[in-house]
């Protein structure tokens, strides 16, 4: 429980301060069990971009705009036929001021 209370606590902060390429970013990286105990899944379980947007409190065209943006970047591999591969350096966004 008192985990779940720090997860909805951290939500809130990065909804009040964070961008939402920001926010995108670290939901993605949430997504791809980055930073647990295991190895990260770097693949992300097919997961759509509206069910994105409402993750991430925001449109789905700033979704698809992000994802292109992170693609073009080498952040993520994206493609519609495929599930989304996310690498390491997405982490640089979140952190990035």
């Amino acid at each position: 429980m008192l985990a779940r209370n720090i997860r909805i606590e951290e939500d809130l902060i990065d909804q009040l301060f964070n961008s939402s390429e920001k926010r995108l970013a670290r939901t993605l990286l949430l997504l791809a069990r980055y930073g647990m105990q295991d190895k990260p899944a770097r693949v992300v379980p097919k997961i759509s971009q509206s069910t994105l947007a409402e993750m991430v409190g925001t449109t789905r065209s700033r979704v698809n705009f992000f994802l292109n943006k992170f693609k073009r970047l080498g952040f993520i591999e994206y493609n519609a036929e495929l599930p989304l591969k996310i690498n390491n350096s997405l982490l640089s966004v979140v952190l990035r001021d």
